[in-house]
């Protein structure tokens, strides 16, 4: 059982953009097998077109996020998604996500969990 003071925030992952903080609370995404991660993600904050090889369950915690889906960045396509919403990217959906407010997510799924991005150029990794 976890409660939330005893997760560890630590910056990224590397393969967001900057200003993500994630919490692993079960597994290690990038190996082999069943993960839950949270990310805290600031105001404003932008994911680009991006896809997933594996599929993808997203719950908000806390905040409002938004999700869209698609090859190119549109917030009028998103779907805001409160706190207790749900979504789950099947493998290879093209989307984007945006935050409004600091707002935290949980994913879950089963690693190793990939993000690639639909243009090279928005991969904060390069």
């Amino acid at each position: 059982m976890v409660v939330p003071a005893d997760l560890t925030w630590k910056d990224g992952p590397a393969s967001l953009p900057k200003g993500a903080k994630s919490a692993v609370i079960e597994g290690d995404p990038s190996k082999d097998g069943p993960f839950t991660l949270r990310l805290k993600l600031p105001a404003n904050y932008k994911v680009p077109p991006h896809w997933h090889p594996a599929i993808e369950h997203v719950t908000v915690i806390s905040g409002s996020f938004y999700m869209g889906l698609g090859e190119m960045f549109d917030e009028s396509k998103a779907t805001k998604l409160p706190a207790g919403g749900f979504a789950v990217m099947a493998i290879g959906t093209r989307h984007f996500a945006f935050t409004k407010e600091e707002s935290t997510v949980q994913l879950h799924g089963v690693g190793p969990w990939a993000i690639n991005y639909v243009n090279p150029k928005d991969d904060p990794r390069k």
